[in-house]
């Protein structure tokens, strides 16, 4: 007998909903990703590969900077018995502030007093490091020059670092230096090697100042700002010691030539590639300056490379490539 729903026992058990049978060796369908997911795993991969682009691409500029500056000195030493190394300095800076001030129409209002602090000193630092290069040049071979200056980047490197690995990188890189520049040790004469020294201590201030008035100032403007300092500090000296010889049409050419090459194209790509690249990795990369001048001095001034100057060569880009490769790593 049927129980009717006023059973004083309890209602009635509810049906069961239906179900529907699985076919044999059926895989139940897996629940798909999420919108916000699939978006953050997109991200994160254009993330990734944007980082690495954006280290290749600083890796680049800092390359391209390093070719164009010494084969714009290539140029330079043609120039110095025309206008001495004072005028050359002078015809660098002055033809680079110009160019510089007109590309980038620098905003000069709305900056803090570190900001223009920073700037200013990044002017003077580009005034000495180039006036007491050119000093030390004119005085000593550019080997034995070069190598002295490299010792200012190379303990920024060491001092800045955090990794053990960047002290081999340094050594290695510092080992090639001295190789290269071993032939113009001889003799030395010891003015020339103070403003050498005095020069790399001023390159290290370079790339320290270089990195923040990047973070300071959009774009090149804190470079615009600062090639101008730097240009008119150099002015009165280059008059003093060129006089007309600044006026000559050829000399002028030939000087907004090195100023180009020397200074607007390389410490523009600098100023860009330090916003990606940490500075002791970049003091690092630096090492490649002297096995670039040499090549140019090779191609442009007909100066032969020996057996010492091709392992040198070797050694500062296996250190150049490995400090880079520290760098992308980001481990301590």
């Amino acid at each position: 007998m049927n129980a009717s729903p006023e059973n004083p026992d309890g209602p009635a058990p509810t049906p069961a909903a239906p179900t529907l049978p699985a076919g044999d060796g059926e895989i139940p369908h897996p629940v798909p990703p999420s919108p916000e997911v699939l978006t953050a795993e997109a991200q994160a991969g254009t993330a990734g590969a944007a980082g690495a682009r954006g280290r290749l691409g600083a890796v680049a500029l800092v390359i391209g900077g390093i070719v164009s500056l010494q084969f714009g000195s290539s140029v330079a030493v043609l120039l110095f018995p025309r206008a001495g190394a004072l005028g050359v300095v002078t015809l660098r800076l002055v033809v680079a502030s110009l160019v510089l001030l007109v590309v980038c129409r620098p905003r000069l209002r709305g900056y803090t007093r570190g900001d223009w602090a920073t700037v200013l000193a990044f002017g003077v630092a580009l005034a000495g490091m180039n006036s007491l290069f050119y000093q030390a040049i004119d005085r000593i071979p550019l080997g034995a020059a070069v190598t002295l200056e490299f010792l200012g980047p190379l303990i920024l490197s060491v001092a800045t670092s955090r990794r053990l690995l960047s002290l081999v990188w340094a050594a290695l890189a510092l080992g090639g230096v001295v190789l290269l520049g071993r032939e113009g040790f001889d003799g030395l004469n010891l003015t020339g090697a103070a403003f050498a020294l005095t020069a790399g201590g001023l390159w290290a201030a370079y790339i320290l100042l270089s990195a923040r008035t990047g973070a300071r100032f959009p774009r090149a403007d804190g470079l615009a700002v600062a090639m101008t300092v730097a240009a008119l500090l150099s002015l009165p000296f280059g008059i003093v010691s060129a006089g007309t010889a600044l006026l000559d049409p050829v000399t002028v050419g030939l000087g907004a030539a090195v100023a180009l090459m020397s200074s607007v194209l390389p410490y523009t790509l600098e100023l860009l590639a330090l916003r990606k690249l940490p500075a002791a990795g970049f003091a690092v990369m630096m090492s490649l300056e002297p096995a670039v001048a040499a090549t140019a001095g090779f191609l442009v001034l007909h100066q032969a490379l020996g057996w010492a100057e091709v392992a040198a060569i070797g050694l500062v880009v296996i250190a150049s490539v490995g400090a880079v490769r520290s760098a992308g790593s980001g481990g301590h």
